[in-house]
C-alpha cells in the first residue's frame, strides 16, 4: 500500500511491515522499542568487552522526513519509531554515544536536494552522503569530500513504489562508482555465485564482502558493518563510502549480529545500519554467516 503525495512523491504506508501503523502510540510498538533499547545496550556492553566500539544508525523513512509533501495523509511523523527509539537511547550515556541521529539532520536539510528518491523507498546519493558524514563524525574519521566527483551512470527507471502503480512513473537514477582505492579481498562467495546465476538482484541477507584500502590516507581502523540495502555491496552505497575511508571494511547483509564473526575479526568499530520500517523485528543476534552462506550456495548447486 502506498500514498501519492505532492509533486510526484510516493510514500510506502503498508506492506509486510505495516509501515503507517508504526506511527501510532500503541502498546505493541512501545514494547518493541523498549526491546530495541535493551538489545542495543547489550551490544554496546559486549563490544566494549572486546575492545570494540558499537555504533547504531537507523535510516529514516520518507514518512518521518517529508510530511510537508504528504497531501492529505493523516500521520504524525513525531510518533515515528526512529525518533522514539532515539529519545530512549539518549537517556543513557552509552546509548547517546552509540546512537547516530540521522533523522534530525535529514529534516533540517529536506528543503535542499532530495535525500530520498521520490518513487522509491531508498535514499539517494545525497541522503547516503549525509549519513556517511555523520558516521565519520561519530567515530572521529576524516570523511572523503570527492564522492560526487566520481564517475556515474544516469538513467531513467521505474523504482520500487512506482512499480506498484498502474501508470508506472519514471525517475532519474544516478548510480556512482565510488570504489577507487578500496578493493574486495574476501567474502563474496554468494555475490559471485548469484552473479554467475544471473540472480544478483535476489541476494539479500547473507551477502558478505571484505574490502581493503591501501591508500596512505585511509583511516587505519577496521570496521564491521551489519546493514541492509542502504549499505549494500554495490559501488554506490554506504559500504563503498566507508570502504574508501577505512583500512578494512567487512559488510554483512543482516540486522542480526554474528558475534562469532566479530570475535574472530576483533574490529575497532561495529556499525549496525537499518531502515526504519524494519525496527518492528528485534533481532536475537544469533546470526551464523558461515551457515547461511553454505545453505544458499548449496541451494544454487555450488559446492
Amino acid at each position: 500500500m502506498y500514498h501519492a503525495g505532492k509533486d510526484g512523491w510516493l510514500f510506502l504506508t503498508g506492506g509486510t511491515n505495516e509501515v503507517a501503523d508504526q506511527y501510532r502510540r500503541i502498546p505493541a510498538m512501545n514494547r518493541v522499542l523498549r526491546l530495541w533499547r535493551r538489545r542495543i545496550l547489550r551490544r554496546i556492553r559486549r563490544c566494549e568487552s572486546l575492545g570494540t566500539r558499537y555504533l547504531h544508525l537507523v535510516v529514516p523513512e520518507k514518512l518521518s522526513v517529508y510530511e510537508d509533501r504528504f497531501d492529505g495523509l493523516a500521520l504524525d511523523p513525531r510518533l515515528g519509531p526512529a525518533r522514539r527509539l532515539g529519545a530512549l537511547m539518549r537517556w543513557w550515556w552509552p546509548g547517546r554515544r552509540a546512537w547516530i541521529d540521522l533523522l534530525g539532520p535529514m529534516r533540517a536539510r529536506r528543503d535542499g536536494p532530495d535525500l530520498h528518491y521520490r518513487t522509491d523507498t531508498h535514499w539517494n546519493i545525497h541522503g547516503c552522503l549525509l549519513a556517511y558524514r555523520l558516521v565519520c563524525r561519530a567515530c572521529g574519521a576524516t570523511p572523503r569530500t570527492d564522492f560526487l566527483d566520481r564517475p556515474f551512470r544516469e538513467f531513467e527507471a521505474v523504482l520500487d513504489i512506482g512499480n506498484k502503480l498502474d501508470a508506472q512513473p519514471l525517475e532519474t537514477v544516478r548510480n556512482y562508482d565510488l570504489f577507487r582505492d578500496a578493493e574486495r579481498v574476501g567474502g563474496g562467495a554468494l555475490i559471485d555465485a548469484y552473479t554467475a546465476a544471473g540472480r544478483l538482484g535476489e541476494l539479500h541477507t547473507g551477502a558478505h564482502a571484505v574490502y581493503r584500502n591501501r591508500s596512505p590516507e585511509a583511516d587505519p581502523r577496521t570496521l564491521v558493518l551489519f546493514g541492509d540495502s542502504c549499505a549494500n555491496f554495490a559501488p554506490n552505497g554506504l559500504t563503498a563510502m566507508l570502504a574508501e575511508t577505512f583500512r578494512e571494511v567487512h559488510f554483512i547483509w543482516s540486522s542480526n549480529l554474528d558475534w562469532g564473526y566479530i570475535e574472530r575479526i576483533l574490529p575497532d568499530l561495529v556499525l549496525a545500519e537499518q531502515v526504519e520500517r524494519f525496527l518492528m523485528r528485534v533481532p536475537e543476534d544469533d546470526f551464523d554467516l558461515a551457515a547461511v552462506e553454505a545453505e544458499r550456495l548449496a541451494a544454487l548447486g555450488v559446492a
